[in-house]
């Protein structure tokens, strides 16, 4: 439907044409508009104002009292600010507002409040352009909102943000979540069909599936839980019952109607019974409240005094009356008596007897009415006092009021479709009963609360938790029949005592002993050789002590031994003791001896006098001594005085104190003052003293002084000889039969004389000089000391050394003493001579003062408190308990001191033992049976007044485990559940033989030997009954044979941990456990547990099979093999015979540590099976020198006979030597002198000739001056020996040379070596030692040279030299001893096992051992049955006397047996077996041994009973959890018995919950075999279970498959692509448009086998399609179909295959028969190496080498 007037502007339809006039007005209103426009535009205002954000809240208080500003400015609408004046000021912005001043307190006050978060709502709900997802696969991301506000803490108010954003910013307002993808309902698998519902006509029968997991998320609901089908066993002979009698539930428990409202209702209801015609039982008192009013019952109980029927004693009603008098109460027992033998209920009875019955209760009726109207009202008030007394006597008479009333339930008649009908219709001969006795129920009534009790704390201690206090409150009232249950009992708070009432608590510290004296054996390795002699062990070790709990002391001095103090040393329980215990265990250090270190012997001095201060004076003295000396390096421990000796001394004559030494000789000055010829030489000498020290002249003045030296300066013609050289050095320190001192001096021929004229030169003996020396006889002596001996008290000083108190240090000095040793003076390689043979001023002392430590008494703490004695409740109480104390010794004996005492612990047997604490429930008697008030089961068909079923009491008491009494409260709390107070009974009637409960069998003596028997008893006036005395009918006692039990014993479980006997552990000295002296390893024994079993194979006690319950069997704990190294080796030489090098030593592995052996210290990454020890190491430079002989005689080369002059050569041998103080010793390698110094060994040069310049020889260069530079030079000179001749010159007597860098000048400076490996004492495992390095003077072309050359140049030394270093020790784990054995970890059961461990109480150090592994260790425990108590499955539902209704099922408790494995697998046994457990299944002990039922109708459509909750499961993806958490389910299902009433069934019901832990699950389609076009397709869980639902509809398999166009070939079919395929055996022939043309055989290839007939032909035939083929015998599975060609009659692909594989088969064959064939060549022969490499074995780590 178009708009109105839209056909006027549609092309071709328009009806008038506008007028000119039309025209000028659309342009006037155009016009109009566009200046309107422009005006607008005009007016829009260009100035605006604008404000800035808002500034801090300021103000002088704190709250809402302050002030905040910002700033207002006037600008532009393009931006720029501008006067305020151009904007309007009527709309200026405020620029100040009021705020809330926030401060630091306003933090307590407000806070955040977070609102809940809202519903997840998805992203694309929220933003248009998201398209949700098609598929979910995971879930659909979501947002959800909540509120933020800033609120007031205390009353919720709200308020700015501002002032919560000030403490903490704002928490968030939205977050992403999750919306998980709708998963639908998972059932199981349909049951099995139920039976038909009628056993004739037409009926139902059922299956039923459950539910295993809810829809969630908005998945599908669950369908159906219930198929139906119809069934017909057969027809029905007559016809089918309709109608069925069902009772209804039982009402609530009445109180009878007093007597005076059952008059005046019985009219009525009288009425009301005739008017309904008998159609339905009359349903007494059902509307009765459970809480009748006082008046109600006070009238009941009145009416119960008169009606001496229903009047009983041990009735409990409240505040009922005994009655009036004795002798009434007397009649009334025996009326009693004669009711209670009537005979029981029968469905008919005789009219008679009952009138008769009637007439006997009217008259005894009667007389009590007229004997209680005789009492007065005083006398009835007086006995219902001591009636109520004597109830509140009997056992907890005063804790329930147990009233006997009474129920009712309604019967109908049932028509099968479920309408009631009338009562008349259901055929019975006997309705149900519609009443029964029952209990009125009470609520529990409690009393008030009880006062607080004192707080369980009573002392102050602010550290500790807060104490608690408690209040109670009792029962007045038990709950009774239902009633509501007993609130809470008790009630706690915590509290702290109050500081000015209490005091402190007492506080206890930890206190520990001495530490024992330190330990360095407990360290060593096994291999350790040290372990045999353990005397002289230093360096770090182990001491350990004792730690125990103390009561603190307070104000108590420590120097002062008081009995206070004492007591402030008594152990106690270590619990009492708060924090962490200090350590028992610490590293230590013995102090290593420091060796003495001596300096090598100095030369020997000359003869000089024992001591020139005295000699001075006597002259004739003319004896002295040769004394060498040498210095102490390193300062020893204890003194100089184990030191060997520092002085040698020789004797000698003609000593001195004083001599002259020649310093240099002046040049030699002929005679006569001639050129040449002989002159002298004049000494320069200088006064030395004996010590070498030079001195002044005038103390030589008793010495010889040197005269001149005759010498002779050649002439020209004469022999030039050389210098004589210096006298070297003595070659003897003495001289004796065998040796003399020599020294020798030489010179040498430098130019021949002339031939005439000239002095000749001497013989070669003439150009050597030797001379005696050290002719003093080789007899060293010296002084020999012995060791300092013990300290011993000097008595002429006052003693002091008395024992001192713990408080006195322990180096403290009680007084002085002396020691002394052993001088004596020895001849060196003779032994003790005379004392005068030895310098007497170097006699050393023989005596000394020491100081004599205090002695130090041992100090014990007192005895501990007795510990507790054990309570005697547990097994084994029949052991004797015993109570130990002890004492700790807190100091050990030393110097001398008191030594402590042997008995540190003892031990008594304890008292009478403790009772057990506990709690158990009394049961007394039962109480007499009531029967429900006649008055309301009188009209009951067949009930009797005195007979049938009632209710009986009884009394529960609680006492304790002694027998004593205890409040009903203690009970309820700590023992058992109540017992039953009331049970259903029966009275019988008189024709009715009452007999007691059977008793329990007589036990066995032994098995399959006697009898056992049990008994019961005759109750009542049946004991004078003839007919319940016949034993056959009813017999009261059962004898049978003892039972025949056979057992057998067999092995269970596996075998415990090998476990070393108790006594084979051994500890250490001094209570402290060593190191690897704990026996942990050896022969040990393993236990297996025994059970023994039945003929029945029910496990029984081990004691059945004779057996003590294990099996032992010795093992082996291995032992632990520390790593063994090989000894050290010796020291290398010093890699460097000049300066500084290293020297090594090393140590092989020679075993593997095995079994947590001590691992092995870190070896050499080269050489795996070496450990290395470098130290630093420094060479004297001056040690190896090289001597040089004299020159030879010069061998000219151009000899002129004449003049004996020209060209030679001198040659001379060059020796290393080792150097000593005394000089160059003995020859050595040449190898250790420094090649670059070594001296030439020839030399040529020219030889003057006669008349000529002879020239000494070049002298030492001098020495560059530094620092080097060739600008610089060095010389070195010489000087004319023989002045030439005329008219001839002598050569220069200089030299010069640039000094060149690293070639004759060098550069010196000190190089630090590296620190040497920490090194340690040789008695010493680890601890403190000392690493070294050296400093060396290099040179600057970096050859190691003396220090003396950089000490020359004065350059600093700045560094240390050597520094303390720690070694770790090699600490070995220490264990704790093992732990007591545990209680079994079950009571019963094969899997018990019983546990004792140990700690770790000294971690491993270094490369100490590791600790075990086996940190605990487990045994068997004895096999005890497991005895548990099992309900039987539930009976049959079954209402009494009715077809369907309200029931009851039953079932028993019974004892049951199991091996503790599985529950599942127990076996049934005697009750007996466990009558000492408490009554419970599953821990539950609320024992329910029946309950209500449906029984339902027949052809009325139910509900089943509610299936067990299903597993818990979780919302997966792929096994992962999503996050939603776990939910279990439990369902109903319909069950319907007629077709007729299907549609008035009720819905299927459903209940899901939320559970922790659980599964996840996987769904996944599974499919089963084609078979023809259709297969079997279902849904799996991930465990195997096939279920409906859970799995992707989407993704579901085709369960039937067909084909376009249909397969209509023969032997065709439609494969699963669906297209058109062959049957097994035959190929697809197709069109050329891919259809399927036909199905042809499958040609069959034969190969022949032996025997048959056709061997030699191959022959390929086809089978019948339509005939089976015939198979010959034994060709079976020897053939197989090939088809080479394809549908369109090509050769397939794999025939060109074949064939190319042939033909490269083909050519490899022909190849390796041309090769096999072909003559080999000769070989050529190798040069074969003679020398074989050798093999290197390197250790490469592995543990097992």
């Amino acid at each position: 439907m178009g708009l109105p007037g839209r056909a006027v502007f549609m092309p071709g339809a328009l009806k008038w044409a506008p007028s000119p006039s039309l025209w000028r007005l659309i342009l006037l209103f155009f016009f109009i508009w566009a200046l309107e426009a422009q005006i607008a535009m005009e007016t829009k205002p260009i100035y605006i104002w604008q404000t800035g954000p808002w500034g801090r809240c300021m103000g002088s208080e704190c709250g809402p009292g302050g002030s905040q500003s910002r700033a207002v400015w006037c600008a532009h609408s393009e931006g720029w600010t501008t006067l305020h004046t151009n904007c309007d000021q009527s709309e200026r912005p405020d620029n100040q507002q009021s705020c809330f001043r926030v401060c630091d307190w306003h933090k307590d006050q407000y806070g955040w409040q977070l609102g809940a978060w809202n519903q997840c709502v998805p992203v694309s709900m929220r933003s248009s352009g998201i398209q949700r997802p098609t598929v979910c696969s995971r879930g659909e991301e979501g947002i959800q909102t909540r509120e933020v506000g800033c609120v007031q803490k205390a009353d919720g108010e709200p308020a700015e943000d501002a002032i919560c954003e000030y403490f903490e910013p704002k928490p968030r307002l939205e977050q992403a979540c999750l919306i998980p993808c709708p998963l639908d309902c998972v059932l199981s698998e349909f049951t099995l069909w139920t039976p038909c519902s009628k056993t004739c006509g037409l009926g139902l029968r059922n299956r039923i599936r459950v539910v295993l997991a809810p829809p969630l998320f908005g998945g599908a609901a669950c369908p159906n839980l219930t198929e139906f089908q119809t069934c017909q066993a057969g027809f029905c002979n007559g016809e089918e019952s309709l109608y069925s009698v069902r009772v209804g539930p039982w009402g609530p428990c009445s109180v009878p109607l007093p007597r005076q409202v059952r008059h005046a209702e019985k009219a009525p209801r009288e009425g009301n019974k005739k008017s309904r015609d008998g159609d339905k039982l009359s349903k007494e008192g059902n509307k009765q409240s459970m809480g009748a009013n006082k008046q109600i019952i006070d009238n009941e109980k009145q009416q119960k005094e008169e009606d001496t029927n229903t009047k009983e004693e041990d009735n409990l009603p409240r505040d009922g009356n005994k009655p009036p008098k004795r002798k009434l109460t007397r009649a009334n027992r025996k009326q009693n008596r004669r009711s209670q033998q009537a005979d029981g209920p029968k469905q008919q009875k005789k009219a008679k007897k009952k009138e008769k019955r009637e007439k006997a209760k009217q008259g005894v009726k009667g007389r009590l009415r007229e004997k209680n109207k005789a009492q007065d009202p005083e006398a009835r008030e007086l006995n219902k006092k001591k009636k109520n007394k004597s109830r509140q006597k009997r056992p907890g008479g005063k804790f329930w009021d147990l009233q006997v009333g009474y129920q009712t339930r309604e019967v109908t008649c049932v028509h099968k479709s479920g309408a009631i009908e009338a009562l008349s219709l259901c055929s019975q001969e006997m309705l149900p009963v519609t009443f029964q006795a029952c209990v009125i129920p009470r609520d529990c009534d409690v009393t008030e609360w009880s006062e607080w009790s004192a707080c369980s704390r009573d002392c102050l201690e602010p550290n500790r938790p807060n104490g608690e206090r408690t209040r109670t409150r009792k029962v007045s009232q038990f709950p009774i029949g239902g009633g509501a249950d007993c609130p809470t009992l008790e009630e706690k708070e915590s509290c702290t005592p109050q500081a000015d009432v209490v005091a402190s608590c007492t506080v206890y510290n930890w206190k520990t002993s001495e530490w024992t004296d330190c330990r360095v054996d407990v360290l060593l390795s096994q291999q350790d050789r040290r372990r045999g002699n353990q005397t002289g062990l230093c360096g770090g070790g182990i001491q350990t002590r004792e730690v125990y709990c103390v009561q603190a002391s307070v104000d108590t001095p420590t120097n002062v031994i008081s009995l206070r103090n004492k007591e402030a040393l008594r152990p106690v329980n270590s619990e009492l003791c708060q924090g962490i215990p200090p350590n028992t265990t610490q590293l230590c250090q013995i102090s290593c001896p420091v060796k003495c270190e001596v300096s090598p012997w100095s030369a020997w001095g000359p003869c000089t006098y024992e001591n020139c201060q005295t000699t001075k004076k006597d002259q004739t003295v003319k004896k002295g001594f040769k004394m060498r000396k040498r210095r102490i390096i390193n300062e020893p421990t204890g003194g100089m005085g184990n030191c060997p000796h520092l002085v040698e001394a020789i004797p000698c004559e003609d000593a001195s104190c004083f001599e002259w030494l020649v310093v240099k000789l002046e040049e030699c000055v002929p005679d006569n003052e001639k050129e040449c010829g002989p002159g002298t030489q004049i000494p320069e000498v200088q006064c030395v003293s004996s010590e070498g020290e030079f001195v002044a002249k005038q103390f030589c003045r008793d010495a010889i002084l040197p005269m001149p030296t005759i010498c002779e300066v050649p002439c020209p013609k004469d022999c030039a000889l050389s210098p004589w050289t210096a006298w070297s050095l003595c070659s003897h320190t003495c001289s004796g039969k065998n040796t003399e001192g020599k020294q020798t001096r030489v010179r040498s021929i430098l130019a021949y004389h002339a031939a005439e004229g000239g002095i000749q030169c001497p013989n070669i003996s003439a150009l050597q000089e030797v001379r005696t020396c050290n002719d003093n006889p080789c007899t060293v002596y010296h002084w020999q000391t012995g060791l300092w001996g013990q300290c011993i008290e000097d008595s002429s000083i006052v003693s002091t050394n008395t024992s001192i108190a713990l408080t006195r240090g322990d180096d403290v000095s009680c007084s002085v003493g002396m020691q002394t040793r052993k001088v004596m003076c020895v001849r060196v390689s003779v032994g003790q001579v005379p004392p005068k043979k030895c310098p007497e001023s170097l006699r050393p002392d023989t005596v000394r003062p020491c100081l004599l430590p205090c002695k130090r008494d041992c100090m014990v703490s007192p005895y501990s408190d007795w510990s507790a004695c054990p309570p005697a409740c547990p097994a084994g109480g029949n052991m004797k308990k015993k109570q130990y104390r002890k004492r700790i010794i807190i100091r050990l004996p030393a110097n001398g001191g008191q030594d402590c005492p042997e008995i540190l612990s003892q031990e008594r047997e304890c008292d009478a033992p403790s009772a057990c604490s506990g709690y158990r429930w009394k049961i007394h008697k039962w109480r007499r049976c009531q029967l429900v008030p006649w008055s309301v089961r009188q009209d009951s068909p067949g009930a009797q007044e005195n007979c049938g079923p009632g209710l009986q009491f009884r009394a529960v008491s609680c006492r304790k485990q002694d027998g004593g009494a205890a409040d009903i409260e203690v009970c309820l709390q700590f023992s058992s559940p109540m017992p039953p107070l009331t049970q259903h009974c029966q009275l019988p009637c008189q024709e009715e033989c009452q007999l007691s409960s059977w008793s329990k069998f007589s036990p066995c003596t032994a098995d399959c030997v006697g009898v056992r028997n049990r008994k019961r008893i005759l109750l009542g006036k049946s004991k004078k009954r003839e007919e319940c005395k016949n034993n056959k009918m009813y017999p009261v006692s059962e004898t049978q044979y003892c039972p025949c039990n056979k057992y057998n014993a067999q092995p269970v479980g596996n075998w415990s941990d090998c476990i070393l006997p108790e006594g084979s552990r051994t500890e250490g000295q001094v209570g402290m456990k060593i190191q690897g002296d704990i026996k942990e390893c050896g022969q040990g024994y393993r236990y297996q547990a025994m059970v023994c079993y039945d003929q029945d194979n029910r496990i029984v006690e081990t004691s059945r099979c004779n057996s003590h319950g294990y099996i032992e069997e010795a093992c082996i704990i291995p032992c632990p093999s520390d790593c063994k190294l090989s000894e050290w080796s010796n020291w290398s030489r010093c890699s460097k015979s000049c300066g500084s090098g290293v020297k090594v030593r090393s140590k092989w592995l020679r075993e593997k540590p095995y079994n947590g052996g001590r691992p092995c210290p870190k070896l050499d990454h080269v050489n795996q099976a070496q450990v290395y020890e470098v130290v630093p190491c420094l060479s004297y430079c001056g040690q190896y020198v090289w001597v040089a002989e004299p020159w030879s005689v010069w061998k000219v080369s151009n000899v002129d006979l004449k003049v004996n002059c020209g060209e030679g050569v001198q040659t001379r041998k060059t020796r290393c030597m080792l150097n000593t103080i005394d000089g160059p010793s003995e020859y050595v390698e040449d190898y250790l002198c420094d090649p670059e110094e070594m001296p030439l060994g020839a030399r040529n040069s020219h030889l003057p000739c006669p008349e000529d310049c002879v020239l000494s020889d070049w002298g030492v260069w001098s020495p560059c001056p530094l620092p080097c530079s060739e600008n610089r030079t060095r010389e070195r000179v010489a000087y004319p020996l023989r002045k030439p001749g005329e008219d001839k010159t002598c050569p220069p007597t200089a030299e010069t040379e640039p000094c060149k860098l690293n070639r004759n000048c060098f550069h010196y400076s000190y190089n630090i070596t590296d620190w040497s490996t920490c090194q340690l004492s040789e008695n010493a495992v680890c601890g403190n030692g000392i690493k070294t390095r050296l400093l060396d003077c290099v040179r600057s072309d970096g050859k190691s040279v003396d220090v003396s050359f950089c000490q020359e140049l004065g350059l600093e030394r700045k560094w240390q030299m050597n520094t303390s270093c720690v070694v770790e020790c090699p600490v070995n784990c220490q264990l704790s001893d093992w732990s007591a054995w545990s209680e079994c970890t079950h009571t019963c059961g094969l899997a018990g096992k019983l546990w004792q461990r140990r700690t770790v109480t000294q971690a491993p150090q270094g490369d100490g051992r590791p600790c075990s592994s086996l940190m605990e260790q487990w045994k068997p425990c004895l096999v005890k049955p497991c005895y548990s108590w099992k309900y039987s499955p539930w009976s049959e539902c079954k209402s009494e006397g009715a077809r369907c209704g309200e029931g009851v099922r039953f079932r028993n408790l019974s004892c049951f047996v199991s091996d503790g494995s599985d529950q599942k697998d127990s076996s049934l046994v005697d009750d007996e077996l466990c009558g000492d457990l408490e009554p419970s299944v599953d821990s539950d002990a609320q024992i329910v041994l029946q309950e209500p039922c449906t029984v339902p109708c027949p052809g009325q459509c139910y509900l089943t009973d509610w299936t067990v909750w299903s597993p818990c499961q979780f919302s997966c993806l792929k096994g992962d959890d999503l996050g939603f958490g776990s939910v279990q389910v439990r369902s109903r299902a319909v069950v319907a018995q007629d077709p007729e009433n299907l549609l008035q069934c009720p819905e299927q019901e459903l209940e899901a919950r939320p559970c922790t832990g659980g599964q996840c699950f996987e769904y996944k389609w599974s499919s089963g075999p084609w078979r023809g076009s259709s297969r079997q397709v279902w849904c799996q869980r991930s465990d195997g279970l096939n279920v409906t639902g859970g799995c992707l509809a989407t993704a579901k398999p085709k369960a039937d498959r067909s084909c376009e166009p249909p397969c209509t070939k023969l032997r065709s079919l439609c494969t699963e692509a669906g297209v058109c395929g062959c049957e097994k055996g035959y190929t697809e022939v197709m069109t050329s448009d891919g259809m399927l043309d036909q199905c042809t055989v499958i040609p069959m290839l034969e190969f022949p086998t032996a025997g048959d007939n056709k061997a030699d032909v191959k022959t390929i035939r086809a089978f019948n399609p339509t005939l089976p083929a015939a198979s010959a015998p034994g060709r079976a599975g020897r053939t197989w179909f090939l088809q080479p060609f394809g549908p369109d009659g090509k050769l397939k692909t794999w025939v060109y295959g074949v064939a190319a594989g042939v033909f490269v088969l083909l050519v490899f064959i022909i190849s390796m028969t041309y090769l096999a064939c072909k003559k080999p060549k000769k070989p050529q022969r190798r040069q074969m190496n003679s020398r074989l490499k050798p093999l290197t074995l390197a250790y490469d780590g592995d543990a097992d080498m």
